[in-house]
């Protein structure tokens, strides 16, 4: 009898750890995806929560524990669906069920969401034309067009006084709409349009567009906007923070609006209306913070590739944001006639000081000015957890899954495992609704983006969070102090590429190096709406690529104004070949959370430099044709080159591979023993000019330059040179290096990116 009854406690104990083990072996394998049901119904918020656990509950064997346990976030205002842990069968299994639009892993077509011209070299500008010797006063005449979210016309930022008449060029239009009406345009903002078709045929007409019109609801227009183009404000701050004068990168350009996002995204029928628009309108230089998910689909099934090219063809500029997944391969807007910007950080911060009971200060991220008056006791989350919520679920800070009588006038540690800044927002408000008076919110994917929390809060990433739950398990009593956030100046080493940023290599076509450049896109203060849930604040300070891609836009707005004449691929080159790779320690740049030494799949060509863009001695130019001639090269017929290029282009002049683009920088990412590639500079400089090159080479492999000396005699005059790489030491993977033409006061970079064919890797051994 005491036998059977130990066979039966040990069978009993072995299947509460096969229970343990197979829960932990799913945490580990599970990761975070979101499950897209389409647009919202009439249905109750809490029925839409019981839905999605049925549903995952049908994934592990109708255990609704497990459910919850695996459940993040659902989704009940925008759009249906839900965030979950799944593993990838799961995944596989929720996006064939019935009412399941998509699944992917926790990101969605959507927006990319002052002081950081100073820190890029344009110091003490407010409005004036003169920028280091070149006069940018023609930039009156030079057009932004911004497709995103709308503008918020009232903003400072973009009010007209003492601006010309609008160019005699412009054929656009200032559609009226609701709150917005004729006048509503002015001589900085020129034109303004909004598409909701192809938003409505996915969504409905009776889906809520906040303001239907071009009117700003979300903020994001008018910030992208601003940061390109805003006019100087003399006291623009968020709080009380980032105070000081701050403009945009061309202040005196013109504007003009194409709202085509929308609360739940932007979809491609209206891009390209914006895009057909645009080009008609008259504008130089197209600003776009959008971008699909990666892998991005190909030229022929991409709106924005086919819009933006439709746009070079023209001898329009297309600038977009590289996106914000921070994963290798995962940049977006990969076209070749595309400037594609990653985002890094400036020497400025906002952060705010926790002091722990045991008198250790840790130093987190916050843009919230309030903080406590005294010492707090402090729990972890995972500590307080309710109802049936799993102590797993709580320490997220999950809607509902704190115990208010445990967490009532306490500083609650969360962890978040989001990349949204809204969802991090969201938690403060949880806590607060909780009763707790703080937060400490660890984020697991230790971003670096402020938020503007509703109570005393402060971001810390992973190592800092351990330090604070060790502290906590320590004593009977831990207590803790957080103060408001302040600004702080000088942050070294800067820039950093921010950990959010998507990266190289270009999934689509490896031979053209992407993203092409780095800006400023880590809490970057600028114009927003005042009904986009700021506290009715005119300023904004937000983080992500669209950030970085509109001070791009700045600047070629900048170029264009100093080279009127020069084509978009021109103005890109400029932009790509002046940049520097170097921090402001003069050391290599790194890139977030880990502070590892960057490369060019984080910064394309480098860190974006203004002045120097001005004048970059020598260019890598291409012509509508040289595009065409690069899609031949990836195998298109003419048949379906024609749905790009709307006339009757051929391939008799194809390139041979996608190499031969003449690009400012070098990819070769299937290198056999050798391989050559051409390029053909233009000189832009002194008529009269001697280069000689430089080149780093990629770890492993011999680079020869010929020739490599380059003597120009005229302005517009063309060389040709051929790059050979020639494998010597081969590795796995990428290696990066740098081919430079110096003339004693200019240096003209390119970035080299060279992987060696696995099959040459053996030959070597």
């Amino acid at each position: 009898m005491c036998s059977s009854s130990y066979a039966r406690s040990s069978t009993f104990l072995y299947l509460i750890l096969a229970v343990l083990i197979a829960k932990a072996s799913f945490c580990f394998s599970a990761k975070v995806y979101v499950v897209y049901m389409g647009s919202i119904t009439d249905e109750d918020p809490d029925d839409t929560v019981k839905e999605n656990h049925h549903i995952l509950a049908s994934l592990h064997s109708g255990s609704i524990e497990q459910a919850q346990a695996s459940h993040i976030y659902s989704y009940r205002h925008g759009f249906k669906g839900f965030a979950a842990k799944l593993t990838d069968e799961q995944a596989s299994q929720v996006s064939n069920m019935a009412g399941v639009v998509s699944v992917f892993p926790n990101t969605k077509r959507k927006l990319h969401t002052t002081h950081s011209w100073d820190f890029m070299g344009l110091v003490n500008n407010n409005e004036k034309v003169e920028v280091e010797g070149h006069s940018t006063i023609n930039q009156t005449n030079i057009i932004v067009g911004v497709i995103d979210t709308g503008i918020w016309p009232e903003s400072p930022s973009f009010r007209d006084t003492d601006m010309p008449p609008v160019p005699p060029g412009w054929k656009g239009q200032c559609q009226t709409g609701e709150a917005f009406n004729a006048s509503s345009c002015n001589r900085k903002v020129i034109g303004a349009r909004y598409y909701t078709s192809g938003f409505q045929a996915e969504e409905g007409s009776d889906e809520d567009v906040s303001f239907n019109s071009p009117r700003d609801s979300l903020g994001h227009g008018s910030h992208t906007a601003s940061t390109a183009a805003g006019r100087y404000v003399e006291n623009m701050n968020y709080n009380g923070l980032a105070a000081g004068g701050g403009r945009g990168g061309a202040p005196m350009a013109r504007i003009a609006v194409y709202k085509t996002c929308w609360k739940s995204g932007c979809y491609d029928a209206d891009l390209l209306a914006a895009f057909d628009d645009a080009i008609r309108d008259g504008v130089h230089i197209i600003s776009l913070s959008v971008g699909g998910s990666s892998p991005q689909a190909d030229y022929f099934n991409d709106g924005i590739s086919l819009g933006s090219f439709y746009a070079a063809r023209n001898g329009v500029l297309v600038v977009a944001s590289a996106g914000n997944e921070g994963n290798p391969g995962s940049a977006t807007n990969l076209a070749p006639w595309i400037v594609t910007v990653a985002a890094s950080s400036t020497d400025r911060d906002f952060t705010s000081d926790i002091i722990l009971g045991n008198g250790v200060n840790i130093t987190g991220g916050s843009l919230s000015p309030l903080g406590l008056n005294a010492s707090t006791r402090i729990i972890s989350a995972a500590d307080a957890f309710s109802g049936d919520f799993t102590p797993y679920q709580s320490s997220y800070c999950l809607d509902s899954s704190l115990n208010t009588t445990k967490t009532k006038d306490m500083v609650l540690v969360c962890r978040h495992a989001e990349r949204t800044t809204k969802s991090k927002l969201e938690k403060s408000k949880i806590v607060q609704k909780a009763g707790g008076v703080g937060m400490i919110l660890i984020d697991e994917t230790d971003i670096g983006i402020a938020v503007p929390f509703v109570i005393p809060s402060a971001i810390v990433a992973n190592k800092a969070g351990e330090v604070i739950q060790s502290y906590i398990k320590s004593t009977s009593n831990p207590m803790s102090r957080i103060f408001g956030s302040k600004t702080v100046l000088g942050t070294q080493p800067a820039p950093r590429v921010a950990a959010f940023s998507s990266k190289g290599p270009n999934s689509l076509t490896p031979e053209i190096l992407k993203p092409d450049i780095t800006a400023p896109g880590l809490n970057i203060l600028a114009a927003w709406s005042p009904v986009a849930g700021t506290g009715n604040k005119m300023f904004g300070v937000v983080s992500g690529t669209s950030m970085a891609c509109p001070h791009v836009t700045g600047i070629a707005a900048l170029v264009k104004a100093v080279h009127p004449s020069w084509s978009p691929s021109a103005i890109k080159s400029a932009i790509m070949t002046t940049a520097t790779i170097l921090d402001n320690h003069q050391e290599p740049i790194k890139e977030d959370p880990d502070k590892a030494r960057a490369n060019a799949f984080d910064y394309g060509s480098g860190f974006v430099n203004p002045t120097r863009a001005l004048d970059p001695g020598l260019i890598y130019d291409s012509q509508p044709e040289d595009f065409v001639a690069f899609l031949c090269s990836l195998g298109y017929d003419e048949k379906s080159l024609h749905l790009v290029t709307r006339d009757n282009s051929t391939c008799k002049g194809a390139f041979k591979t996608p190499s031969d683009l003449n690009y400012p920088s070098i990819a070769v990412p299937n290198l056999k023993d050798n391989f050559s590639v051409t390029r053909v500079v233009t000189n832009v400089g002194e008529a009269t000019s001697t280069y000689e090159v430089a080149v780093v080479p990629p770890a492993g492999i011999n680079v020869t330059v010929v020739p490599n000396r380059l003597v120009f005699t005229t302005i517009g005059q063309k060389i040709k040179f051929t790059v050979n790489f020639k494998v010597a030491a081969p590795s796995n993977g990428y290696s990066f290096g740098l081919l430079s033409w110096k003339n004693g006061k200019i240096q003209v970079n390119s970035p080299l990116a060279v992987r060696v064919a696995p099959a040459s890797l053996g030959s070597f051994r």
